[in-house]
């Protein structure tokens, strides 16, 4: 059985109407040979009538006729028409029947006129009918009997089966043609519902039009529900996410405390051990948030457009005021127009986890850039040492990092890889011509032009 609900409807349909149709077809065909019949059978009772109203018995107890029926058919040997009348002392027939007779009568009646199917002369198959009637009140009976034959009806509802096959496969096109029409105009709200799920995937906020038909109500109401409960759920997550990474904040510092104080009261190899516990836990902190933040963005895309110069300047003045970047030149060469298809806080976290890895690793100048090209295009290169072909697979593992003593560009790229991927966008590693690394990030053309 197909998939598709628009070729079950249209298979069950075209199936239904040649099904009917066929029937229509027996039917008619059978309605068309009893017409014929009853016509035929009305013509030779008329001529019957006739007979009866010439015929008169002979002295000698044959019948008599003052004159014949006046078909030519009655005149020409085997044509198909005939008449007998039939006396007990004779009989006489037509000259069509030549040397051959109607057969014997079978419960003919003086009553009414009886018809049979019967074989009859020159091999024919043929319709008789018969009646008694006695011409005279004391006279003998006299039997009367009139027949066609039946190929010349068997041939016309051939004929009439064959052209109304043709009239009704015509009939079928149509009505199977007016049938996709009415499934193509059935289904259409259907495919609204699919274009508004669509732009539902993309931005959250959206909701789906519940006015549409009335048998679809009831869905669109169920997918808005569904929509606000997984809102709902997703916001409560991230709020449960930011509430842990700011409780677990103070417990962190305040064993940076602990660490300072043990390297001031001389246990420098316990503080050293301690300050790589906390590290190790800041971090794998900050990589459980954003593949939570990732999971989320997944789940429900913002369908947001993100100008990307603000953002970026006021990242890098954060930047600027570390450790690691208050002695480095950052190149901001981004148009002001650009609008990138990411909300603005996944936007922030990644452009924040490239940024803070470039400044970590680089000697002297960070760049940044941004194009226009396809969806957007985000560009980060630094003039640090780089990452060798071998090691960018690595780079980009989820929970991969190149330094073991630190939190360079291992941590912060697989982060990246994370929130970009989620985005629906694509990062690339490769060496940039100040000498480090040069992380491109491109999104689709489709998402921009699907937010627009």
């Amino acid at each position: 059985m197909p998939r598709s609900l628009r070729v079950r409807l249209l298979l069950s349909a075209a199936i239904a109407i040649f099904l009917a149709l066929a029937a229509a077809w027996v039917a008619m065909t059978l309605l068309f040979e009893r017409h014929v019949e009853r016509r035929i059978e009305a013509d030779l009772i008329r001529e019957g009538l006739q007979l009866a109203a010439a015929l008169s018995i002979a002295p000698d107890g044959t019948p008599a006729l003052e004159q014949e029926p006046g078909d030519a058919r009655f005149f020409e040997p085997a044509s198909g028409l005939y008449w007998q009348v039939t006396t007990g002392k004779g009989a006489q027939s037509s000259r069509s029947l030549w040397d051959q007779h109607l057969p014997a009568p079978v419960n003919a009646s003086s009553l009414e006129w009886r018809n049979r199917i019967v074989d009859g002369p020159f091999d024919q198959q043929i319709l008789l009918v018969e009646r008694i009637i006695r011409p005279e009140r004391s006279g003998a009976d006299v039997l009367i009997q009139l027949a066609h034959e039946q190929k010349s009806l068997h041939d016309a509802r051939q004929e009439f089966g064959n052209e109304l096959a043709m009239f009704l496969a015509m009939l079928w096109l149509i009505l199977a043609a007016a049938s996709w029409v009415q499934v193509e105009l059935g289904l259409r709200p259907l495919r609204h519902v699919r274009n508004e799920v669509e732009t539902l995937k993309r931005n959250p906020r959206e909701r789906i039009t519940a006015a549409h038909v009335a048998e679809i109500e009831p869905l669109t109401l169920a997918i808005n529900e569904l929509a606000d409960a997984r809102e709902k759920d997703l916001s409560r997550a991230r709020r449960r996410a930011a509430d842990l990474a700011h409780g677990l904040k103070t417990p962190l510092a305040a064993l940076s405390a602990q660490s300072r104080r043990a390297r001031e009261a001389g246990a420098t190899e316990a503080a050293d051990g301690l300050d790589q516990a906390i590290a190790a836990a800041r971090a794998a902190i900050e990589g459980e948030l954003a593949r939570s933040r990732a999971a989320a963005i997944r789940a429900a895309p913002s369908g947001d457009l993100t100008p990307a110069l603000p953002l970026i300047e006021s990242l890098v003045g954060v930047v600027e005021k570390t450790e690691f970047g208050s002695k480095l030149v950052f190149e901001v060469n981004i148009p002001d127009e650009l609008r990138l298809p990411v909300a603005s806080e996944d936007l922030l976290e990644i452009a924040g986890a490239l940024i803070e890895n470039a400044a970590r690793y680089a000697h002297r100048r960070v760049r940044i850039t941004g194009e226009s090209a396809g969806g957007g295009v985000l560009l980060v290169e630094d003039d640090g040492p780089g990452i060798g072909p071998e090691k960018i697979t690595e780079a980009l593992m989820r929970g991969g990092r190149l330094d073991e003593a630190g939190s360079g560009h291992g941590l912060g790229l697989a982060i990246a890889n994370d929130l970009v991927e989620a985005t629906r966008g694509a990062i690339m590693l490769t060496r940039s011509d100040l000498g480090g690394l040069k992380v491109t990030v491109a999104w689709p053309a489709s998402d921009v032009s699907a937010l627009r």
